[in-house]
């Protein structure tokens, strides 16, 4: 059956028209606009002390916050931006790097990396390849990860959203099973932030300069390729006979944009642990804010994650000062609290679509 003429024009006219790079005006608008909506609540993040005072700080006070809330922005604005990729590239709006397994394939990894019987290995080297190799060891259990739920979960060609998900659950709890038997084993690691950071992922306080450097440019790199790419995941996500219509080469688009994410999201696992559902929830907020378009989504998803990490640090912050908490709660904790909920939402709303998918005659 031919589809209908000027119908069939018009809606290639709209695909191409969306997988055209933005001009630098419109770009720069939204970046800036995202820019400052995040900086206003950096700012607000910056009133709450580490002990939970709230207040400007003070001379001594203001590079531990500046610290800690970039960081927290850091990690919040990857784990975002790759969540817009992954949900784009494989058109399941339930793709996250945690749910998929990357991010505790990562953690593991790089926690792996860090055991004396390795460390000293490497002690010969200096600082900045020693980051570096960490973040390597991330990215490569970040891809063996991924591949395990990709090859489990595949089905002639094709990926089941539910059936994604639910293996991408299954490797998260063999890799936290495999750190805690690890750890058990060893018990001799001394790691800057503890070791619970790389079970449920926090921000570590005493990282070297360089391991905060190679952080920033692998993730300023990786969401510049991820921006440069967003028009043809918007085509790509409409089905692959049409994106090959328009030109677009989707296996190797898919690829570029698997392997982006996911070293983007090594790089701040490596760092941080696995910090969950950052990537699902902020992708899902921005949507209702911009759109479905990833040329608005990506940026907008990053400030979004940026933010929400920043006011979970200040929030885990305020916690510390109560009675009944009297701890320094890590991040993951409270992203898990706030994620797991909006996650089987979601997954309830995706069954109840599908079923009345089927339903219908």
């Amino acid at each position: 059956m031919q589809p209908d003429g000027p119908s069939h024009v018009r809606r290639q006219r709209k695909s191409k028209d969306r997988m055209q790079r933005w001009s630098w005006k419109t770009l720069g608008t939204t970046v800036g606009l995202s820019a400052l909506a995040w900086g206003v609540v950096a700012v607000a993040c910056l009133m709450v002390g580490s002990s939970g005072a709230v207040g400007w700080p003070t001379a001594s006070t203001w590079l531990i916050r500046q610290e800690l809330v970039l960081m927290a922005s850091l990690v919040g604005a990857a784990l975002a931006s790759a969540g817009v990729v992954y949900q784009a590239v494989l058109r399941n709006p339930l793709a996250d790097p945690y749910l998929l397994g990357v991010s505790s394939g990562a953690s593991l990894a790089a926690y792996v990396w860090r055991l004396p019987a390795l460390a000293g290995g490497v002690s010969v080297l200096n600082e900045v390849a020693s980051a570096l190799g960490q973040q390597g060891a991330a990215f490569v259990g970040a891809l063996i990860s991924i591949g395990i739920v990709f090859a489990l979960a595949g089905r002639r060609g094709r990926l089941e959203p539910i059936t994604l998900v639910l293996v991408g659950v299954i490797v998260n709890a063999f890799c936290g099973s495999l750190f805690l038997l690890i750890h058990a084993l060893t018990m001799g690691l001394a790691a800057s932030g503890g070791e619970l950071t790389f079970l449920v992922g926090g921000l570590q306080t005493s990282l070297t300069s360089q391991q905060k450097i190679s952080a920033t440019i692998v993730v300023g790199a990786g969401w510049l390729v991820m921006l440069y790419i967003s028009g043809k995941l918007n085509v790509a996500s409409l089905g692959e006979a049409e994106a090959e219509s328009l030109g677009v080469r989707v296996n190797r688009l898919r690829w570029v944009a698997l392997i982006t994410a996911s070293l983007v999201t090594a790089s701040v696992v490596a760092i941080s642990g696995p910090i969950g559902f950052v990537g699902l929830v902020c992708p899902h907020l921005a949507r209702l804010l911009v759109g479905n378009d990833t040329r608005r989504l990506l940026p907008v998803a990053t400030a979004l994650g940026a933010s929400l990490l920043a006011i979970a640090d200040a929030v885990s912050r305020l916690l510390a000062r109560e009675s009944m908490v009297q701890t320094w709660l890590q991040v993951g904790v409270l992203t898990g609290l706030l994620g797991a909920p909006f996650f089987l939402f979601l997954l309830w709303k995706s069954t109840r679509d599908r079923s009345l998918a089927v339903e219908q005659p």
